[in-house]
């Protein structure tokens, strides 16, 4: 099966910001931006698309004409857990400092650690490798473009963090 993975657009936050599953702007450049991605796109047809339930992925989807997707939670981005909406410089947790030096492994306070990320949009792919699809689109995060690229193969864990897609970006792959 092929999947697309197209990630959302730039948003409106400062930069530095922890997001995850916090549902954020987008940035006014928004339809400059999805228009690119769509005309990328080009006239794909889809067996089944999907999106994260975030804002974000669901206004990218509708805007490159598909209003309907399966909205499916496992596609959100990583959950951030007590650092969502604050800025790296001003948290205030020792785990932070954990976190960096291990952040493929340490869970952030009160959200998730990569692997447990990994699992959760593996679960999904696993799910969906079971569909009679040939073509599948999946909007959603970056993080989840990653997870998915690592899960098919394109990269090795190791390297996943050097194969981050750009906002509007398209990930292509067989599963």
């Amino acid at each position: 099966m092929e999947v697309i993975l197209i990630r959302h657009t730039s948003v409106d936050v400062p930069k530095g910001t922890c997001y995850g599953w916090s549902d954020v702007p987008l940035n006014e450049t928004f339809e400059q931006e999805a228009a690119e991605t769509k005309k990328n796109l080009g006239n794909d047809k889809f067996d089944a698309v999907y999106s994260s339930p975030l804002t974000r992925a669901r206004k990218l989807a509708t805007f490159c004409g598909y209003p309907s997707p399966v909205v499916d939670d496992r596609l959100k981005e990583m959950h951030m857990g007590d650092w969502e909406m604050k800025r790296f410089e001003d948290i205030e947790d020792k785990n932070l400092e954990e976190w960096y030096k291990d952040y493929m492994h340490v869970r952030t306070t009160n959200g998730e650690s990569f692997p447990m990320f990994y699992q959760r949009v593996a679960a999904f792919l696993d799910e969906l490798k079971q569909k009679p699809y040939k073509r599948v689109a999946i909007f959603a995060h970056g993080g989840v473009l990653m997870c998915a690229g690592f899960y098919g193969k394109l990269f090795s864990e190791k390297d996943c963090f050097d194969h981050h897609v750009d906002y509007g970006g398209i990930q292509r792959m067989e599963i």
